[in-house]
C-alpha cells in the first residue's frame, strides 16, 4: 500500500467518526460500557486465579514415620520418595521440629505442650511437595505403601474438592469473559452497521466506478479501530483508579495468608494493554463484519 493511500484511509476513517456524530458516540459508549465490565471481571478472575494458585502450591504431603523406625529406615523412606518422578521437593522434620511447630501454631496456648519436650510423643516426618499440585493424591497413595510409614496427611477429603472448585471457577470465569466480549462485538457490529447503512449509496457508487473492496474497506477498518481505542480509554482510567484504591486501602488489611491482591504495578499496565487490544479488536471486527454485506454490489 502506498503511503499517500494509507494517509487517505487514516484521514477518511477519522473524518467518518466526526461525520457520524451521535452514531460514533453510541459506538464508543457501547465499547466503554462493555470494556468496563470485561476489565472488571478480568481483574477479579486474575486475582482469584492467583489466590487459587497459591492455595494449590501450599498443598503438601506430610508423611509420618513409625516410632520404631531406625535412622537407616528413615533414610530409605526419604530415598524412595525422591525417586518418585512427580515429587518436586522433600524436607525432613524431626519429632522435635514437629513439637516446636505445634507449640508455635497454638501461640500462647501452646506453652502447655512444652511439657512433652522430655518425652515427645510425636513422629518424625517428611514434608513432600509435588511438581503439579494435582499429583498430590497419586503420590500420597504411593508413599503410604512404604514400610515404616505410619500415616500420610494431605487433606484427603478437602484437596480433590479444592481442585474441582478451582477448575470450575476458572472455566466459569473464562466463559463469562468470552460471553461479554461476544456481546460487545454484536453491539458494536450493529451500531456501526447503522452508520454504514447511511453511506450504502456512497459505497455502491465507489464499487461501480471500479474501487476495490480493500480500498473501500480500509477507512471503515480505521474507523472501527479508532472507535475501539477511544472506547477503551474510560475503562482503563476507571479500572486503574479503582484498582489503585483497592490496593491502597485493603491489601494491608487482609490477614488470610493465601488471600493476596496482585500488586498495582505491573498488573494494571498489563490489564490496560489487554483492554486496549480487546477494544481495538472489537471495533475492527464490528466494522469489517458490518461493511462486508455492502460490498456485494
Amino acid at each position: 500500500m502506498k503511503f499517500n493511500t494509507f494517509k487517505r484511509h487514516l484521514r477518511e476513517g477519522s473524518k467518518n467518526i466526526i461525520r457520524n456524530g451521535w452514531m460514533s458516540v453510541a459506538s464508543i459508549g457501547a465499547v466503554t460500557v462493555t470494556l468496563v465490565l470485561v476489565g472488571t471481571f478480568v481483574a477479579l478472575m486474575l486475582n482469584i486465579n492467583e489466590m487459587t494458585k497459591k492455595v494449590e502450591e501450599d498443598v503438601e504431603i506430610k508423611t509420618l514415620i513409625e516410632s520404631q523406625a531406625d535412622e537407616d529406615a528413615i533414610s530409605e523412606i526419604g530415598d524412595k520418595i525422591k525417586e518418585i518422578k512427580e515429587v518436586d521437593s522433600i524436607s525432613f522434620s524431626s519429632k522435635n521440629d514437629e513439637l516446636e511447630n505445634l507449640i508455635e501454631s497454638f501461640g500462647d496456648e501452646g506453652e502447655a505442650w512444652g511439657l512433652f519436650k522430655q518425652d515427645n510423643p510425636l513422629n518424625h516426618a517428611y514434608v513432600v511437595k509435588t511438581k503439579e499440585p494435582r499429583d498430590t493424591e497419586a503420590v500420597a497413595s504411593q508413599i503410604e505403601k512404604f514400610d515404616y510409614v505410619q500415616k500420610v496427611n494431605y487433606g484427603k477429603d478437602v484437596v480433590p474438592q479444592l481442585f474441582k472448585f478451582n477448575t470450575y471457577a476458572r472455566n466459569i470465569g473464562l466463559a463469562l469473559i468470552v460471553g461479554l466480549v461476544l456481546t460487545a462485538m454484536f453491539l458494536i457490529s450493529n451500531t456501526i452497521k447503522l452508520t454504514i447503512m447511511a453511506r450504502s449509496e456512497e459505497i455502491g457508487v465507489m464499487k461501480l466506478v471500479g474501487a476495490t473492496n480493500g480500498f473501500i474497506r480500509w477507512p471503515f477498518f480505521v474507523e472501527g479501530l479508532l472507535l475501539g481505542v477511544l472506547g477503551s480509554i474510560v475503562p482503563i482510567i476507571v479500572i486503574s483508579t479503582s484498582y489503585y484504591y483497592v490496593v491502597s486501602n485493603f491489601s494491608d488489611k487482609i490477614t488470610l495468608r493465601f488471600v493476596e491482591i496482585l500488586p498495582f504495578n505491573p498488573f494494571v499496565w498489563q490489564l490496560s494493554a489487554i483492554i486496549l487490544i480487546v477494544g481495538a479488536l472489537i471495533g475492527i471486527w464490528g466494522s469489517v463484519m458490518s461493511v462486508r454485506k455492502f460490498l456485494k454490489v
